[in-house]
């Protein structure tokens, strides 16, 4: 094949699939428009009926340039990581039109960030007088978090058709690869079955208790829906603009932690556990880190605590440093306290270990983001053997392995891809705490703000807000996004577009 045929070619595959997923996310602006519809919320209504005819007609556009044969098309693992990266660009763009429409907004920027934050399982906003939006727009937000915890390419892949070869590249190019079953429509199939049972569950759960904290029937379920997606999609988002801190509740809050700590771990674990394997949870290398450092972390935020006296007792501790902990070590967000009072009550010590909760992060093929414990478990693995190694006879050949979901080589290999994401995430937290440094904010506020949006937590310290630079918004943007596909899918959409360009100008 020609060169040119080859680009040609590459152009029509990667479009055919983008315009899938487009459509296919687009779809579920159709629950809203019913939502508004319902509710007689006329002004949503229309916004979603504009946004939703854009991004159809973007999709189909898309599908008809690829107007290709999808069971006689062999996708490439590049195809497949630029799909997911470049999708997750074009939805940002289409799913902030009735964000922007609602009036809601400074700016379409603000919109995007807001759509990218929701897609992340972020959490942190620059929606203004969120006490006051329509619920169909409200509503929207949370479809965007549950939606992007189990991945917009996760969601197109049950609908693609099984002879689709290059299914699973594009499922590793959204920052996925545990595989549940023998093809890759089928684990997509069954992390949505995981997810949707759980969202029966957890909203019931919630719905309940809400009703006895002292909300109304409906209120009460349409706030457990929302509270539920948020926590098990490790997204933060609420309905109403204090968070947490607006149900006053022990027992909600006890309920919403068990959901967060379900969500951040691995759909693999939730499937072994399901089938009977119950050894998986402790002999996981992953739920061995994960755990340690939940401990490790949680001993030391009490530790700071109490030695300032910032909370009167035990339980006071617990409701306040404890969950905060859990919601940043989980990457959920969610918050029951306001975002100043961790920069002028908690002090720098209980600071620093809430940014490393936040960059270690969940578990790795959970909806939560961070450095993820699977890799943060062989790191420290794969230096014990080289200690070890180093103590043994030169003339003894030792093998090392570890175990997730089944038993691994523990070789050089996996060690160095799992030190590299780790230090590109490192890269990308400096980047944004240098940043936010260099427009006025203090280091340690910075640095905060930096490893939420890098680890797609959403715990603010009080820098996200509408008056803060674009520059310093338009980085979060890029870290929420390249935190979240975990770079190699980004990286692949740079290089297929310098490369695109490198070759249009050489034939000019």
């Amino acid at each position: 094949m020609k060169a040119a045929e080859r680009n040609i070619n590459d152009v029509k595959v990667i479009s055919y699939y983008t315009g899938y997923i487009v459509i296919g996310t687009a779809l579920l602006m159709l629950i809203p428009i019913l939502t508004s519809i319902i509710l007689k919320e006329y002004e949503p209504l229309i916004d979603f009926i504009i946004s939703i005819n854009i991004s159809l007609i973007i999709g189909f556009g898309l599908i008809l340039i690829g107007n290709t044969n999808k069971d006689k098309i062999y996708m490439e693992w590049k195809h497949g990581l630029i799909v997911a990266s470049l999708s997750w660009i074009l939805l940002m763009i289409l799913c902030a039109i009735p964000y922007y429409l609602s009036g809601h907004m400074k700016s379409f920027l603000d919109a995007c960030y807001d759509v990218i934050s929701g897609f992340t399982t972020t959490g942190v906003f620059l929606l203004q007088d969120i006490d006051h939006l329509s619920v169909s727009l409200n509503l929207w937000r949370h479809i965007l978090t549950f939606v992007g915890g189990q991945g917009m390419v996760v969601l197109a892949i049950m609908f693609l058709s099984s002879k689709t070869q290059g299914a699973y590249k594009m499922y590793v190019g959204e920052g996925k690869d545990v595989e549940l079953a023998p093809n890759t429509r089928n684990t997509t199939r069954l992390i949505w079955i995981i997810s949707l049972l759980y969202f029966a569950i957890g909203t019931f759960v919630l719905w309940i208790n809400g009703m006895f904290i002292g909300l109304k029937p409906m209120r009460s379920l349409y706030h457990a829906a929302c509270i539920f997606v948020s926590a098990w999609s490790t997204g933060g988002f609420s309905p109403m603009s204090q968070n947490m801190l607006y149900y006053h509740s022990f027992s909600y809050e006890i309920v919403t932690v068990i959901f967060l700590v379900l969500g951040a771990l691995n759909f693999g674990l939730h499937y072994a556990i399901w089938k009977g394997n119950k050894k998986e949870i402790y002999k996981n290398i992953e739920i061995q880190t994960f755990t340690a450092t939940i401990l490790l972390t949680s001993f030391f935020i009490v530790k700071g605590l109490a030695r300032l006296n910032v909370y009167p007792n035990a339980t006071a501790i617990f409701r306040k440093g404890v969950y905060g902990l859990l919601s940043a070590h989980t990457t959920t967000g969610f918050m029951n306290l306001y975002a100043r009072q961790f920069a002028l009550e908690w002090g720098d010590f209980a600071i620093l270990v809430m940014i490393i909760a936040m960059l270690f992060g969940g578990c790795a093929c959970s909806t939560a983001g961070g450095f993820k414990a699977l890799r943060i478990g062989i790191v420290v693995k794969g230096f014990i053997a080289d200690i070890k190694k180093s103590l043994i006879s030169d003339r003894r050949v030792k093998t090392f392995k570890y175990h997730h979901l089944k038993e691994h080589t523990l070789d050089s290999d996996v060690v160095k891809s799992s030190a590299l994401i780790i230090i590109l995430y490192m890269i990308l937290f400096l980047g944004g705490t240098m940043l936010g440094c260099y427009y006025g904010y203090p280091m340690l506020d910075s640095a905060f703000e930096s490893a939420s949006v890098t680890g797609n937590v959403g715990l603010s310290i009080g820098i996200t807000s509408i008056t803060m630079p674009n520059p310093l918004k338009v980085y979060y943007i890029i870290a929420m996004y390249l935190g979240r596909l975990e770079f190699m899918a980004v990286f692949a959409l740079i290089g297929f577009t310098i490369g695109g360009i490198k070759k249009l100008c050489i034939r000019k």
